[in-house]
């Protein structure tokens, strides 16, 4: 696969009133040509920072951070607007001009760079049937919602034909089923046209809907990186697992009690393991939570339960299940 982006050991820190706050500490990762990659982590955790130094809006402290195999510190301004133009980027609050209609709003990248107005407009009307909104290109941004202003950012972002699509927190400020209807859109912007996404975000349901990697930002350092499935199928670090494990309302019955979380996949969420367990062990076990959702188009769930006191039963409970495919941790 051809790297897009390739990050050494990149550290970035800001000064402020003589003191020095480090925002990224030793980041090493690569993104692929045509992937859809997550990066998530809480708030201040470096995620942000660490975005814009793909397009080189942010300068690195030390490291390396490589577009296409280049070098973007090494790069002349005339080279580095070039790649800028490749990358085109999306955020929370739309950024879009109050003052111009959605068309002329579309337009505004080509015609920084002088695409002549018949082209540039032509490639506009392209853009917003693209993202199904060719009737409101009179509208002015006033009077669209939340999600077809966010429709109209994604058009504009594609009206340059870039490479990469750069989207930081672009889904923060829409409700669910608007947020949905995006992520949608983008991964279908991802399937038809081929464009590497960059996702940025806080929450583990967008990673889980339509990335197919994901990197995990602790306090400025890099916590995990993976396959989505496989990091909700069993999280290493601890700052995964809170992002992957499901909050469990209810305390446990007993004060020594162990209680597991269960995964299971598309070929086992089907299976009435929890009767199974009964009827072919004769144990039982205490539901504490339970969901279910799609991870990279495949159904996936887990179950937070509480096993019995004695370590035998333990045992064999947890043998059960494993036997059966699922991947148990405790909690």
């Amino acid at each position: 696969m051809t790297k897009v982006f390739e990050l050494e050991n990149v550290y970035k820190t800001y000064r402020n009133e003589g003191v020095d706050f480090p925002a990224l500490k030793d980041v090493s990762l690569s993104i692929e040509e045509g992937e859809i990659f997550g990066i998530i982590g809480m708030s201040g955790a470096g995620k942000s920072t660490l975005v814009r130094t793909l397009n080189r809006l942010e300068e690195v402290s030390e490291g390396t951070v490589k577009y296409y195999g280049q070098d973007l510190k090494a790069l002349k301004a005339g080279k580095l607007r070039e790649v800028r133009h490749s990358i085109s980027m999306i955020f929370q609050g739309f950024n879009l001009l109050g003052q111009r209609t959605v068309l002329e709003n579309v337009e505004q990248p080509l015609r920084i760079t002088r695409v002549p107005r018949k082209e540039r407009r032509a490639k506009a009307r392209e853009m917003l049937k693209v993202v199904g909104l060719e009737d409101k290109e009179d509208s002015y941004p006033a009077r669209l919602s939340g999600g077809q202003k966010q429709r109209v950012a994604i058009a504009r972002a594609l009206a340059g034909d870039p490479k990469v699509l750069l989207c930081d927190e672009a889904t923060s400020a829409l409700d669910p089923k608007i947020t949905g209807e995006i992520l949608d859109l983008l991964k279908k912007i991802n399937d038809d046209r081929k464009i590497t996404i960059v996702i940025i975000t806080h929450e583990m349901s967008v990673i889980e809907k339509i990335c197919d990697r994901v990197a995990i930002i602790d306090e400025g350092r890099l916590a995990e990186i993976g396959e989505v499935k496989e990091v909700f199928r069993n999280p290493k670090s601890e700052a995964a697992r809170k992002l992957v494990f499901p909050a469990n309302p209810f305390d446990v019955s007993e004060p020594d009690g162990k209680v597991v979380r269960i995964v299971f996949d598309g070929t086992s969420a089907n299976v009435p393991f929890i009767a199974n367990l009964v009827e072919k062990t004769g144990r039982k076990v205490n539901i504490l939570s339970a969901n279910t959702k799609s991870v990279g188009g495949i159904g996936y769930g887990q179950m937070v339960v509480e096993l019995p006191r004695e370590k035998e039963e333990q045992d064999i409970i947890i043998d059960f299940f494993r036997s059966g495919g699922l991947t148990v941790t405790e909690v």
